[in-house]
């Protein structure tokens, strides 16, 4: 006799709600997750790209060896000399999956994940799965002194 009172027809079926209450919360997850990689990548604060410590001092220029760089994990930033008095920055995430490059050696930045390389003169992809070169940072060499610009 219960199923007298069950009528089919009289509204949505619970799967089709769970499914949509689900589709519609990992639209959600996924929007903020995407707010989230903007913030790290161009935000202020720590943050990689252009912003991220605007004006502060990141290293002397001696501490930047000819034909190398160094990595700067705290503000996601790679600095290269590839030429004497040459300066140079790129972000330090990969742009293959976002891992952070590790090392500068044989005019290389590498990065450790999936072993892609970028030129320390123009971040240009050498090797590897990386798809686009590493995006330019601005900085400012004064004296002996190398800052993100501002």
């Amino acid at each position: 006799m219960t199923s007298a009172s069950f009528h089919p027809a009289a509204g949505p079926a619970r799967r089709t709600v769970v499914a949509a209450a689900g589709a519609a919360g990992l639209t959600a997850v996924l929007a903020a997750c995407s707010g989230s990689d903007d913030d790290a990548s161009g935000g202020g604060g720590s943050g990689g790209g252009e912003n991220a410590g605007a004006g502060a001092a990141l290293a002397a220029t001696a501490d930047i060896p000819e034909g190398g760089g160094k990595v700067f994990p705290d503000q996601k930033v790679v600095v290269t000399q590839p030429a004497a008095g040459d300066f140079k920055a790129f972000s330090a995430t990969c742009t293959h999956q976002g891992c952070a490059v590790k090392s500068v050696a044989d005019g290389l930045i590498n990065c450790p994940c999936h072993n892609s390389s970028f030129s320390i003169t123009d971040g240009s992809v050498q090797g590897g799965p990386a798809p686009k070169p590493l995006p330019a940072v601005q900085i400012t060499v004064s004296g002996d002194s190398i800052r993100l610009a501002g």
